[in-house]
């Protein structure tokens, strides 16, 4: 039984991601298993026959290995033409469909239309994605115009959630992108940017003070952000996913 084989089995049962180390992890875990009931049938007095050759192989399988077996896989896919590959997001490896078949997909999904950001979105969306955990304040001094609308939009999209409170005066939020911005634009963590170690060098205009204006916006944001009552807006956020059925479905 090849690794290639066994990582593909698990990748198309598993509902979620799986890393390159928890996929190594759970092929040591088979083999220990197997291993632990040869020795309770041998202490039990049974003579059980001794581990397969292919399964004792797998006993040192690493995190490298299991990377290189699914790019072997992915390989194998182009080769043949299949319509789906395997992609690594920041959570780990997941099977996608191809973009090429994307508009069929999309039908066994009639409630998700797809919706392209407004430029003052894609705006709003890029200061985040760059400066991030940045708060509302400091995007409207990049802007130079307020964006409650525009950070609500990205909330409701599930783009964009809040990250916590800064540690300045009225303890303003802090925006971040979420899994879902990752799985949307193809990319594992914020350096697959493009230019992003030079942008997040830049500068930024430094925010106006209006604390109170602020303050009450902030609330607002938090409330629709956290199904609209004071106790989740109090409450710590929660990293959340959401996972998409093809690559360019968001």
């Amino acid at each position: 039984m090849q690794l290639s084989a066994i990582l593909e089995s698990l990748l198309i049962a598993s509902q979620e991601p799986l890393s390159s180390k928890e996929m190594a992890r759970l092929i040591r875990a088979r083999v220990a298993e197997a291993e632990d009931v040869i020795v309770r049938e041998t202490d039990e007095g049974a003579s059980p026959a001794p581990l397969p050759e292919w399964l004792a192989a797998l006993a040192q399988t690493t995190p490298e290995e299991a990377a290189e077996a699914v790019s072997g896989l992915n390989k194998h896919y182009e080769e043949t033409g299949r319509a789906f590959t395997i992609l690594e997001r920041p959570k780990g490896w997941k099977v996608y469909t191809r973009t090429d078949y994307g508009e069929f997909v999309r039908h066994l999904f009639p409630g998700r239309k797809p919706e392209r950001l407004s430029g003052p979105a894609m705006e709003t969306l890029a200061i985040v994605a760059y400066r991030q955990p940045i708060t509302k304040a400091a995007i409207e001094a990049v802007r130079g115009v307020s964006c409650d609308g525009m950070i609500q939009k990205l909330l409701d999209r599930d783009l964009v959630r809040i990250g916590g409170r800064a540690e300045l005066p009225g303890r303003p939020l802090l925006y971040q992108t979420t899994e879902l911005f990752f799985e949307h634009f193809g990319i594992n963590s914020i350096d697959d940017l493009p230019n992003a170690s030079e942008l997040r060098r830049v500068k930024l205009p430094e925010p106006t003070e209006d604390a109170p204006k602020e303050e009450e916006q902030e609330k607002q944001l938090a409330l629709s952000a956290t199904g609209g009552t004071p106790a989740a807006a109090a409450a710590e956020p929660e990293e959340e996913s959401q996972e998409t059925p093809s690559e360019d479905t968001p």
